[in-house]
C-alpha cells in the first residue's frame, strides 16, 4: 500500500506568507567588515595560517609510529624504485638527458612534503607534463637547425641549453601556481570537467606513444613541436622504418608483453598480494644485466642510457628571456599540472578521510617547481600509478614520499652507474605500457554519445584538437568548447509547458505523461535555468509558443480596432443598441492603419470614452478582425530559476506587460527568496506587474485561479479527481481528493 499524507494549510501568496510569518532580519557584512576582518591578525588566526601553510604539523602530530611507520618505509622504498625508473623514461619525454628525472623525483617531493596537504600521492615527473615541456625544448632547442637566439645559450651545449629551457619553464609555470594559490584561485581547477581532461590526457597518451616509437624502434626521428606535428613525426619514422633496430624492437616487445601480463595479475589479485609485483623494476634490473653482459651498446648498436654524472648540479637562475618566448605554454602547464594532482589527492583524501586544500596544494606545487627549477629538474606534478603504488603498498602519509626522495637521491650519488647500459628501449616500453589507463578512456565515447551528446563532442573535439594542433592549443580549443556547452545549455534550455498529474498537487510536463489534467484557459510554463542577457529573447520567445498568441501584436490589434470604432461612432456609422454595437452603413470599412504613434498601440486598452466595453472573444462589429485568446490565466514556474539579471528584468517586466495589458492574469510561483529581494530592490513593481502576483507553490497559484475562474457545471473535476466545493466553511474553501484533503483559505 503508498504512503499518504493530510495537508491543511492555508492557500499563500508570497505577500500573504510573508504578512503571515515573521522572518529573521539578518545583518549582511559590509566590503569593509571583510576587508577588516582579513587584515585582522591574533593568536588563534597566526595558529591557524601556520599550520594552513605548513600542512605537515597537523598529520605529524597525530602520527602513528607504531603502526604507521612500517608502512611508511615499505611503501617509500616501492614508490623510490619506481620513482627512479619513471623518472629516466619520463625525462625522454622531456627531450632531456635521462639523469634530470632523478633530480625532478627528489626535489620537489622534498618541498612538497612541507607544503602539501595530500598524505598519498606521490610526487615527480608526470607523462603529460613532461611531453608538454619537451614540445617547448623542441620548438627553443631542435634537434635540427640552430637554436633559438636567446641570450644565455653562449658556450653552451644543446643539452645544456635545453635544461636551461626547462627549467626556465617550469620556473614561471611554478610562479603562475604559486600566485594561483596566493591569490585563493584553486576554484579555477572546476572548469575542467572530467570529461575534457579524460579527452585530453587520451590525446596526451597518443602524443606519448608517438613519441617513444623512436626509442623502440631504435630510430633516430628528430623532436617536433606545434600543429601536426604528430603527423609529420609519424612520417619521418615510416620513411626509415626499414632502419629498425631489430634487438631494440625484440626488447620492447618483450618488456611490454611481460610487464602488462604482470600488471594485470596485480590488478586482479591485488586484495591477495601483500605488496604488488614491482615489475618495472625487475624488468628494468634484467635488462640493464643482459645488456652490460652482452654488451647491446656495440654489438647492436642500441641506444642506452649512457653516464650519469654522480651528485647534484649547482643551481642555476632561470633565464628570463625564455620567460617571454614560453609564457603561453606555461599557463596550460600549470593548469594541468594542478588539475591532475588535485584530482588524485582528491580520490585518496576521500578514501582515507581528511581534507585536502585545493589553494594550498597550488602553492605547494608552486614552491616545489621553482624551487626544483631552481636545481634543473623539470615540470613536477604526479603520475597516476607512482600514486597508485605508494598508497597500496601501506604508504600512511608523506614520510613515504620523503623515504622515495632518498631512495632516488642513493641512485643519484651512489649507484646511478649501474643504470648506464639500460637501453633506452627498456625505457620507452615502460612509459607506453603505463599509457594502457589512460588510451582506454576511448571507450567512454560510446556511453557519453549515448547518455550525453554535448559532453561527448567535448570529448571528442578536445582529444581530435589536441592530438592535431598540440596539447596547449587543444586544451585551450577543449576548454573553449566545454564553456560554449555550457552556454548553450544557459542560453538554450528545455523550456516546457507543464500540466497536473491525476489525483496529485504534482505538476509534470504535459508531453510526458498519459494521465494529465489541464483545466481550461491555463497554462504552466517553465524554464529550468538562470534568466540573464543571453537568454531572456529565446524566454519570451518560448513563452509565446506556450500561450499560441504573441501578446504584442494582440495588443496593437485592439488598439487597432479600437481606433476604427471610433472613428465609426464619430462619423455615426456605429450606432449602440439593446444587442449592442451595431453597423449601420453598408459600404466597407477599412480598419485603421495610422502607424503615425507605433507606442500608444503599445499601451493597455482604454475604453473609456466608449459607451460599453469590448469583449475581444465575441463578434466584433464592421468585420473588425482580432487574434482570439483563449487563455486568461498564466503561471510561470521559477523553482529553477536561480537569478536574473538586470537585463532579464526589464526583459521580462516587458513581457509580462504585455500579457496583462490582452487580459492575461500573470502568477510567478518558487520564486527564490533572493530574485524577490532584488526585483523589489530594483522597483520592479508598479501599478500593472504586482507583487501579489507571486506564490508560495505552483499548486497555491492553482488553485488561487480555479477559484476565481471556476470549471464549467457539467466538468466538476478539478486537478483531475479533486473537487472545489462552493459552499464556504468558516471561511475556508476545501479541495478534496481522492487521497487527502487540502484546505484552502479565501
Amino acid at each position: 500500500m503508498m504512503k499518504q499524507y493530510v495537508v491543511a494549510r492555508p492557500l499563500y501568496s508570497e505577500d500573504a506568507f510573508t504578512d503571515e510569518h515573521e522572518k529573521i532580519h539578518r545583518h549582511h557584512k559590509t566590503l569593509r567588515h571583510h576587508v577588516k576582518q582579513y587584515f585582522t591578525c591574533d593568536l588563534k588566526r597566526a595558529k591557524n595560517a601556520a599550520l594552513s601553510l605548513l600542512p605537515f604539523i597537523g598529520w605529524m602530530r597525530i602520527y602513528q609510529l607504531k603502526e604507521w611507520l612500517l608502512s611508511d618505509i615499505v611503501s617509500g622504498v616501492s614508490t623510490g624504485l619506481v620513482a627512479v625508473l619513471q623518472g629516466l623514461a619520463y625525462s625522454l619525454l622531456a627531450s632531456l638527458p635521462p639523469w634530470y628525472g632523478l633530480f625532478t623525483a627528489f626535489f620537489p617531493v622534498i618541498i612538497y612534503f612541507f607544503l602539501g596537504t595530500s598524505r598519498h600521492i606521490s610526487v615527480g615527473a608526470f607523462p603529460v607534463l613532461s611531453l608538454m615541456v619537451g614540445a617547448v625544448v623542441t620548438r627553443l632547442v631542435p634537434d635540427e637547425g640552430p637554436p633559438v637566439n636567446i641570450t644565455g645559450f653562449e658556450g653552451l651545449t644543446s643539452d645544456e641549453q635545453r635544461v636551461m629551457v626547462a627549467a626556465s619553464v617550469t620556473f614561471l609555470m611554478g610562479i603562475m601556481q604559486l600566485a594561483m594559490g596566493l591569490l585563493q584561485v584553486g576554484f579555477i581547477v572546476m572548469y575542467l570537467s572530467d570529461t575534457l581532461v579524460s579527452g585530453f590526457t587520451t590525446a596526451a597518451a597518443i602524443h606519448i606513444l608517438v613519441s617513444q616509437l623512436k626509442f623502440v624502434l631504435g630510430l633516430v626521428v628528430p623532436g617536433l613541436s606545434g600543429p601536426l606535428s604528430i603527423i609529420y613525426t609519424l612520417e619521418k619514422i615510416f620513411v626509415q622504418i626499414e632502419k629498425t633496430n631489430v634487438c631494440d624492437l625484440v626488447t620492447s616487445i618483450l618488456i611490454m608483453v611481460v610487464v602488462f601480463i604482470v600488471k594485470e595479475i596485480n590488478d586482479r589479485y591485488k586484495a591477495k598480494l601483500p605488496v604488488p609485483i614491482p615489475i618495472e623494476v625487475i624488468m628494468t634490473v634484467i635488462a640493464c644485466g643482459v645488456s652490460y653482459a652482452f654488451n647491446f651498446r656495440v654489438i647492436y648498436k642500441v641506444d642506452v642510457v649512457g653516464r650519469i654524472p654522480v651528485g647534484y648540479e649547482s643551481p642555476m637562475a632561470p633565464n628570463m628571456q625564455i620567460f617571454g618566448q614560453t609564457a603561453v605554454e606555461a599557463f596550460p602547464m600549470a593548469i594541468v599540472g594542478f588539475a591532475v594532482a588535485f584530482s588524485v589527492a582528491k580520490v585518496y583524501s576521500v578514501k582515507h578521510d581528511y581534507i585536502i586544500d585545493g589553494n594550498q596544494e597550488l602553492i605547494a606545487f608552486g614552491a616545489s617547481n621553482i624551487i626544483g627549477a631552481a636545481f634543473k629538474s623539470f615540470a613536477a606534478s604526479t603520475a597516476l600509478s607512482r600514486s597508485a603504488v605508494q598508497e597500496s603498498t601501506g604508504g600512511k602519509t608523506q614520510i613515504a614520499g620523503l623515504l622515495s626522495a632518498l631512495i632516488v637521491m642513493v641512485v643519484t650519488l651512489a649507484i646511478g652507474f649501474l643504470l648506464e647500459p639500460l637501453p633506452k628501449s627498456v625505457l620507452g616500453a615502460v612509459v607506453i605500457v603505463n599509457l594502457k589507463g589512460m588510451l582506454m578512456q576511448i571507450r567512454e565515447v560510446p556511453y557519453l554519445w549515448r547518455r550525453d551528446r554535448p559532453d561527448c563532442v567535448v570529448w571528442v573535439v578536445t582529444c581530435l584538437a589536441s592530438i592535431l594542433l598540440g596539447l596547449d592549443l587543444g586544451l585551450a580549443v577543449g576548454l573553449g568548447i566545454e564553456l560554449l556547452t555550457v552556454v548553450f545549455r544557459a542560453q538554450f534550455p528545455r523550456c516546457s509547458v507543464l500540466a497536473n498529474i491525476t489525483g496529485t498537487d504534482i505538476y509534470k510536463d504535459r508531453k510526458d505523461y498519459m494521465s494529465i489534467y489541464e483545466p481550461e484557459g491555463v497554462k504552466i510554463f517553465r524554464i529550468p535555468s538562470p534568466i540573464f542577457f543571453a537568454n531572456i529573447d529565446f524566454f519570451r520567445g518560448k513563452l509565446v509558443e506556450a500561450v499560441g498568441f504573441n501578446p504584442l501584436r494582440v495588443l496593437r490589434k485592439r488598439n487597432k480596432a479600437l481606433r476604427t470604432i471610433r472613428k465609426l461612432l464619430k462619423k455615426g456609422e456605429l450606432q449602440m443598441t439593446s444587442k449592442g454595437l451595431l453597423l449601420t452603413s453598408s459600404g466597407p470599412i477599412e480598419e485603421s492603419e495610422d502607424e503615425s504613434n507605433m507606442e500608444e498601440l503599445d499601451q493597455p486598452t482604454d475604453f473609456k470614452d466608449l459607451p460599453v466595453q469590448v469583449n475581444w472573444n465575441s463578434e466584433l462589429p464592421a468585420n473588425i478582425q482580432v487574434p482570439r485568446v483563449d487563455v486568461h490565466s498564466l503561471i510561470l514556474d521559477f523553482s529553477a530559476v536561480s537569478f536574473l539579471d538586470i537585463s532579464a528584468l526589464k526583459g521580462l517586466k516587458a513581457a509580462l506587460k504585455e500579457l496583462i495589458r490582452v487580459e492575461v492574469e500573470v502568477y510567478i510561483v518558487a520564486c527564490d527568496e533572493y530574485i524577490l529581494e532584488k526585483l523589489h530592490s530594483c522597483k520592479f513593481f508598479d501599478d500593472e506587474v504586482k507583487s501579489s502576483m507571486f506564490f508560495l507553490t505552483l499548486h497555491d497559484a492553482m488553485l488561487h485561479i480555479l477559484e476565481k475562474h471556476p470549471v464549467n457545471s457539467e466538468n466538476t473535476k478539478v486537478i483531475t479527481t479533486a473537487t472545489i466545493h462552493g459552499n464556504q466553511c468558516n471561511g475556508v474553501s476545501s479541495l478534496r481528493s481522492r487521497d487527502k484533503f487540502v484546505h484552502v483559505s479565501n
